[in-house]
């Protein structure tokens, strides 16, 4: 079984006033980070979809979403269409929640491994992200994914189909949107890793 990791990094983080993916916690950017939870949770490749801003990392594949304005959406279908044929499922995280570890796409893969469908981390029960997309949903993903929704829409059509795999003692899904949130997801990180 072959998983595929998908970081999207596309936004500018108008409420942060740059883009997130270059933001530095502790000496490492946030797609730093979001690449070593996708590969340390044992997905390959790991693909990166850009936007605001381009990165270069050894050893990811990047892909440049030029319609990353638009939203989450475009980021998404990019990325979608950017995967090996070989793969036969894909873990979507997101750059900018840096509190999600290797430990929960672990999780999140071990749950596709069992049921064999769509698998979303849950945080007290409520879904949240990495998710776990298998191959035969991926054209039905891309179709529906609209502005800033990402897989949102399709998700919600098809609660029937999901697997949530708690995920609230291993991580948080918090999203750094602001200075604050940065001040804040700093300080429990500082807390969580060793000096």
């Amino acid at each position: 079984m072959e998983v595929a990791g998908l970081l999207l990094a596309a936004g500018e983080g108008s409420r942060l006033g740059r883009p997130k993916a270059l933001v530095d916690i502790g000496g490492e950017t946030l797609v730093e980070r979001g690449v070593k939870l996708l590969r340390d949770g044992g997905t390959a490749p790991v693909i990166v979809v850009t936007g605001a801003v381009d990165v270069d990392l050894p050893g990811v594949v990047t892909v440049h979403n030029p319609d990353w304005r638009s939203g989450m959406g475009s980021s998404l279908r990019t990325g979608l269409a950017t995967l090996p044929e070989e793969s036969d499922a894909v873990v979507v995280a997101l750059v900018d929640q840096p509190l999600i570890g290797p430990d929960t796409v672990r999780r999140v893969i071990a749950g596709f491994s069992a049921s064999s469908g769509l698998v979303v981390a849950g945080y007290g029960g409520k879904r949240r992200n990495p998710v776990l997309i298998p191959r035969r949903y991926w054209a039905e993903v891309a179709a529906a994914a609209q502005a800033d929704l990402g897989a949102r829409g399709f998700l919600e059509a098809h609660q029937d189909l999901i697997t949530i795999v708690e995920c609230g003692d291993i991580g948080r899904p918090d999203d750094l949107d602001t200075q604050e949130d940065l001040e804040r997801i700093t300080a429990v990180l500082e807390q969580a890793e060793p000096s």
